[in-house]
């Protein structure tokens, strides 16, 4: 590592130890769910509703692509797609209890169990929302083109976002809304990229309805929750301002075509646990829940 003057570094006189030591409280708005280790801190098991498929999740941006995908098959006339969909209250620390583990070892969400998979047998866990969007495109034969090209573009561009997200949510993201102070050179470094990212998109959307070309695929499901939301000013205060989103007039265009879809617009209501109460779904057991069971119907202490 070069050798930095101490004085100017911050806070001023700080230099990295030798050995790094976790100092429990230090991480800003999230200090209380992230930790240095991995494996369960309690026992609870987690529930199991009705359905073959059982999604575990909280409507974060990788939350909401699985709800999204889960509604769009249903809307494409995959009846066994119904599934029950239970909230992760990651505040809570839900994800780090013996049952989510078992499905989920990094204990992020989504996590989803198939009790019914395709061939039989044991259930199937799935973990990570690039695994879970490709599982269920494959065992339903939907949003995944079978075509070779279109296929790998698909492909590329899920990966695209995989690797793209952790620059805007746990780089910009974090530095600009949920930092416990605002460092200049973090906002800036990490604003230049997600700027670059955007752009990214823009240009390729210029020519394409699609990220994937002129089909909808599990790809613009991944992509819109990040930078869809980002783009509709709706992540992280006024970043949407900060970054001047509405200069990307292609990523604007795709945001609202996506937006306007109904399986989309229930999708990101699954899990739902802040914002507008008739927004909220937090649990989601049946196609009808979403008119009987937002917050507003069932009050604002209602599960």
């Amino acid at each position: 590592m070069t050798e930095k003057s101490p004085s100017d570094n911050f806070p001023a006189g700080y230099q990295p130890p030798k050995v790094w030591e976790w100092e429990q409280g230090n991480g800003g708005a999230f200090a209380n769910i992230n930790r240095p280790i991995a494996g369960p801190t309690h026992d609870k098991d987690l529930p199991v509703g009705k359905h073959p498929l059982q999604l575990y999740s909280l409507a974060t941006p990788n939350g909401v692509k699985v709800g999204i995908m889960l509604e769009e098959l249903l809307a494409a006339g995959h009846r066994d797609a119904e599934y029950d969909a239970w909230p992760i209250r990651i505040g809570n620390g839900d994800q780090f209890g013996s049952g989510f583990v078992d499905v989920n070892p990094n204990s992020k969400i989504p996590a989803l169990m198939d009790h019914a998979p395709k061939g039989g047998g044991e259930p199937v866990r799935i973990f990570e929302s690039a695994s879970i969007l490709l599982y269920l495109a494959e065992k339903y034969g939907a949003f995944l083109p079978s075509d070779l090209r279109a296929r790998t573009e698909t492909f590329n561009w899920l990966f695209w976002q995989m690797g793209s997200a952790p620059f805007l949510g746990g780089g910009f993201g974090h530095f600009y809304a949920y930092a416990p102070i605002h460092i200049k050179y973090a906002i800036d470094r990490y604003a230049m990229e997600v700027k670059r990212q955007l752009d990214v998109l823009d240009r390729h959307l210029a020519d394409n309805q699609y990220v994937a070309g002129a089909e909808y695929t599990i790809a613009d499901m991944a992509i819109w929750p990040w930078y869809g939301g980002l783009a509709l000013g709706q992540a992280y205060g006024d970043a949407g301002t900060f970054l001047d989103v509405q200069i990307y007039k292609n990523v604007q265009r795709w945001t609202a075509e996506i937006a306007a879809r109904p399986a989309v617009k229930r999708g990101r209501m699954v899990n739902k646990l802040t914002g507008d109460p008739s927004e909220q779904l937090h649990e989601r057991h049946d196609a009808s829940d979403f008119e009987t069971k937002t917050q507003d119907k069932i009050g604002q202490n209602g599960t």
